[in-house]
């Protein structure tokens, strides 16, 4: 039998996975008296396909298979509704499979092993140890671009409000939201139902100054809590190009949610132009039919901010604002609608 262990050997009799053998997750054959002849039919990551996990977690690896950690739907979603029929097809081979998808997640990816994102990965989180969760090694390495400096001040700027009162991702994003709650898959995360709201915790009507009492009553329905809550500028990407990446650069953007118009919230720049997918052949023929700003909710809350400390920053000086002059140059003529100026104080 060959003996050899890229695992800490205390661990085994110490994590209830360990009563199986290696072979019942990773296949190959036990008794092989080489590394070659034991590695033989050997499978790397045995959750990729989840028959390994649902064996025994089958109340999870259910819901999982629908769950858009899993499915990666976001992102086909995000980018189908600028493509024609027949660039979808050649999307969906061409470029989701073999880009988009390989982001998908895993049980291992977040359990035991770190994914690798862009060729980088963080190796076995504990020694092979399966873990509940680790936030620094398996949020951080995939929203990492964005969310996770954004929130802990990485990125500059205060760390969001959550983080320094030790709070973590788990702390409001829930099983439910990460594992799949629902027999359909879910097109985008807007849809998931246990997604986090800041409402759930803080309630309308328990603040505890009359002050604050009476700007969220005149705001509510008008103004996402991010608008005036966030605690300055986040990062927004731009030009991406299929194989090449994207630039990117912090900014602060109030306009119209797309999703919404009745409502004005912070808008990301997301980078997709129209020549995007050109490498693949893709025009993106429906391209003037989404935006370029999302409705977003970067993770860097704060209580006190400029705009809660002042009403004039968004009605007389109108800062950081959308406006038609400010929108991207030849970017989707759907931007136009995002665009929003403040009415002035009366006084």
């Amino acid at each position: 039998m060959y003996k050899a262990f890229l695992v800490d050997k205390a661990l085994i009799g110490k994590d209830i996975h360990f009563e199986e053998s290696c072979s019942s997750c990773h296949k190959g054959n036990e008794k092989g008296p080489t590394r070659a002849a034991a590695h033989k039919g050997l499978v790397a990551r045995p959750s990729k396909s989840m028959e390994a996990c649902e064996k025994c977690h089958d109340n999870i690896t259910g819901p999982f298979k629908t769950a858009l950690h899993y499915t990666s739907e976001g992102q086909r979603h995000g980018v189908a509704g600028r493509l024609s029929k027949g660039e979808l097809k050649v999307f969906n081979e061409k470029v989701f499979e073999q880009s988009c998808r390989s982001c998908h997640a895993s049980c291992g990816d977040c359990h035991v092993k770190a994914p690798v994102i862009g060729g980088v990965n963080t190796g076995l989180l504990k020694g092979h140890r399966f873990v509940k969760r680790d936030e620094g090694k398996t949020c951080a390495l995939c929203h990492g671009g964005r969310v996770y400096p954004e929130f802990t001040g990485e990125y500059g700027g205060a760390a969001d409000i959550h983080y320094q009162k030790g709070m973590i991702c788990v702390d409001c994003h829930k099983k439910g939201e990460l594992h799949g709650d629902s027999a359909a898959p879910y097109m985008l995360r807007k849809e998931v139902k246990e997604r986090p709201r800041c409402t759930n915790c803080h309630k309308a009507g328990e603040e505890k100054t009359e002050l604050a009492q009476t700007s969220h009553k005149s705001h509510n329905g008008k103004v996402s809590c991010y608008g005036c809550h966030s605690g300055g500028p986040y990062r927004n990407c731009y030009d991406c190009h299929l194989g090449t990446g994207a630039t990117s650069k912090p900014g602060f953007i109030l306009g119209l949610n797309p999703r919404d118009k009745k409502t004005v919230t912070t808008l990301r720049v997301i980078p997709t132009v129209r020549d995007t997918f050109k490498s693949a052949g893709i025009a993106m023929e429906q391209f003037d039919k989404l935006p370029n700003y999302w409705d977003s909710a970067p993770h860097n809350i704060r209580k006190r901010t400029e705009r809660t400390r002042s009403c004039e920053l968004c009605h007389n000086e109108k800062k950081n604002f959308l406006t038609k002059d400010a929108l991207l140059k030849n970017g989707s003529k759907a931007n136009e609608g995002l665009a929003y100026t403040p009415k002035p104080i009366k006084k």
